[in-house]
């Protein structure tokens, strides 16, 4: 058997003419297109090429886009005020952090995501937003866990009743990523490295999720005959080589839907983070 691969920029394009359609509808009626401002401290390379993409792709959509760029230097303080000034802006709706933040600024990350206002957190990562999500109610949702399940579901892939497994529980995939297939009704395990027999469960899953953030951790041995997986992982092995948290080789021999690494859940983390600036700008601009 070898499983369906599910590309990432087939279901990503369709996921940003959904949102596309909104924002024109958004425009045309307050004559204010949207804006999406990204910060990002110091020249990480591969934050250079991420910030780059999220740009483009909002050029693309007919979205406000600006990027501002801190020195890697830069005190707590000063990007917390660089924050404050966006919250207040009314031209921009959506703020996004780029993380990784440089190694002085690293423990005061959660201080610092939590200063941006709940209804332009285009990530999802604040408080309120985590809360909203967990007890089911209507915020800002994770990208890379929203893209995960939108997948799931333009590709057929019912997820009411099944075991669902996510590896990984990191408040930016493994924990929302719970929650969203729980409010779809799965029966969601969620594994970790304290997890005991974790081949074994995984191996359990009509459908499994890895965001564990190690190279091809996940084998053929640990997935289910038929199973939906999920690769949330990227990780670079070679100077021009990437992969997965799964073996893309081995695995699609067995599973029945797999998605790639690069040319999968990526994408549709783009395409998410368009759909949650356009909801974020109608919910700011339309007051009901």
């Amino acid at each position: 058997m070898s499983a369906v691969i599910l590309s990432g920029k087939v279901y990503a394009e369709k996921l940003k003419a959904e949102a596309k359609v909104k924002l024109d509808a958004l425009v045309a009626k307050t004559g204010i297109k949207p804006g999406l401002t990204v910060i990002i401290v110091g020249e990480d390379p591969a934050s250079q090429v991420y910030v780059r993409n999220k740009h483009r792709t909002c050029e693309e959509m007919g979205i406000n886009s600006q990027v501002v760029n801190l020195p890697q230097d830069i005190s707590k303080e000063e990007l917390i005020a660089n924050i404050e000034k966006l919250n207040n802006d009314t031209a921009v709706h959506g703020i996004l952090l780029q993380l990784p933040l440089p190694k002085a600024l690293q423990q005061y990350e959660s201080e610092i995501l939590y200063k941006i206002i709940p209804e332009k957190d285009v990530d999802g990562f604040h408080p309120v937003n985590v809360g909203k999500l967990s007890i089911g109610e209507k915020c800002m949702v994770p990208c890379t866990p929203l893209g995960c399940i939108k997948m799931l579901e333009l590709a057929g892939i019912d997820i009411d009743g099944k075991n669902a497994v996510v590896i990984g529980r990191s408040n930016i995939v493994g924990k929302p990523m719970a929650n969203l297939l729980l409010a779809r009704n799965a029966t969601v395990t969620v594994c970790h490295s304290h997890t005991k027999n974790l081949a074994q469960i995984a191996a359990s899953a009509d459908i499994l999720i890895a965001a564990v953030g190690r190279p091809e951790f996940v084998t053929a041995d640990m997935v289910k005959e038929g199973a939906a997986v999920i690769d949330v992982g990227i990780n670079r092995i070679a100077p021009k080589k990437l992969v997965g948290d799964v073996d893309f080789a081995s695995v699609s021999e067995k599973a029945g839907f797999i998605t790639p690494v690069p040319g999968g859940v990526g994408l549709l983390t783009i395409a998410m983070l368009m759909q949650n600036t356009v909801e974020a700008a109608q919910a700011q601009l339309i007051k009901e």
